[in-house]
């Protein structure tokens, strides 16, 4: 026995909107590498427009906050803002900052390693090098607690 074309048509439209249902679920929540990824393009865009108070949003406002480059330890998100504000004065000195080859280490579900190279592309120069970040799950979300960034030779 063969099933109608309306039989068919009548069991097509049910599967279809089975389907539907299944897939209008609520979405999986991002992975935690793909939050800490986003986290690098919020500082990206940040930097490119110029700002670097949106910039340190991505750090954690805390005293402990540690900073490592050029054989200078900063400590404090407040010495860390002043250190990058007397470096780029101006959008000349920031240039464009891209980020690329990031590796996410999870260490827990609240803390990870973020590896990566960074690129300034300024009018005269491109410095670059690369990073190593502790982040670390808050109720703010992701934040860097420490940052260790070196400079590769020009």
């Amino acid at each position: 026995m063969t099933a109608s074309p309306l039989l068919r048509a009548a069991l097509l439209v049910i599967a279809l909107a089975s389907g539907l249902r299944l897939s209008a679920a609520a979405p999986a929540a991002p992975s935690a590498a793909a939050q800490i990824e986003l986290v690098l393009r919020t500082q990206a865009d940040a930097w490119n427009r110029g700002d670097i108070d949106a910039f340190m949003q991505t750090y954690a406002q805390v005293d402990d906050l540690r900073f490592a480059s050029g054989g200078n330890v900063t400590y404090g998100w407040k010495a860390t803002l002043a250190r990058y504000q007397q470096r780029y004065p101006d959008r000349a000195a920031m240039g464009t900052l891209a980020f690329s080859e990031l590796t996410v280490t999870e260490l827990s579900p609240d803390a990870a390693l973020l590896f990566g190279h960074w690129q300034l592309t300024r009018a005269h120069d491109t410095p670059h090098g690369l990073f190593t970040l502790l982040v670390r799950r808050t109720p703010a979300g992701w934040k860097i607690f420490a940052d260790h960034t070196s400079s590769a030779s020009p």
